[in-house]
């Protein structure tokens, strides 16, 4: 399949080839799902803790004697029932991370880009760089690519690790950059628009078509 290549100023140059391994696949929901949940997990800290009560700092007498009070009987006011006491069942320090097969991830990096190259929500940009690293240059660009001018999440893939572009984008907070062989699905899934630099096109052809 094929696709229009933009100027920075949104004028239509020439056409690339996208592979249809890569960008012309049916959308596989269940493993966009998988890896989406896959990248929070493995995004978590895991350093929630309670204490329980043997860990309560506190005195072990009991609150009131056994028998004769009417009452129900007591251990220590370190017990759940009491405030400032142990929690039961309460969180603990855990490593929520796991790992998922290449080739389930490898599908839904190719799945999510077949999704926004059919819904049309994808672009393919002529390389270009910010050199003096300003953001303004680089919003004037992304204007030009954004329904009425709206700011919209947007994700640029990139060929290579461009400094000076990323500088351009760190003040603007619904921008996210990706370089074509460190996808993150995320990202990418809930990016509204996708602008794709022309040398990343080919990079992703050549990175995910026989993969």
């Amino acid at each position: 399949m094929e696709s229009k290549v933009f100027s920075v100023q949104g004028k239509e140059l020439r056409s690339v080839e996208l592979s249809d391994k890569v960008f012309g696949l049916p959308v596989n929901e269940d493993v966009i799902w998988y890896a989406i949940n896959n990248e929070l997990a493995n995004m978590r800290v895991g350093t929630a803790d309670t204490k329980t009560r043997a860990e309560v700092h506190g005195t072990n007498r009991k609150p009131f004697g056994q028998k004769g009070t009417g009452r129900a009987r007591q251990g220590d006011v370190k017990a759940p029932q009491y405030v400032g006491g142990g929690i039961v069942f309460g969180p603990h320090p855990r490593d929520y991370s796991y790992s998922m097969p290449k080739k389930a991830k490898r599908l839904a990096m190719k799945s999510i880009l077949s999704l926004k190259a059919q819904n049309a929500s994808m672009k393919v940009v002529e390389d270009f760089t910010i050199e003096n690293g300003k953001t303004k240059d680089l919003a004037a660009i992304l204007k030009n690519f954004l329904p009425q001018d709206k700011a919209e999440r947007t994700v640029v893939i990139l060929k290579d690790d461009d400094g000076m572009v990323k500088r351009a984008g760190r003040n603007i907070p619904w921008l996210h950059f990706l370089s074509y062989n460190r996808l993150r699905a995320h990202d990418l899934f809930y990016g509204r628009t996708v602008l794709v630099m022309e040398s990343a096109v080919k990079s992703l052809n050549d990175f995910y078509a026989d993969k």
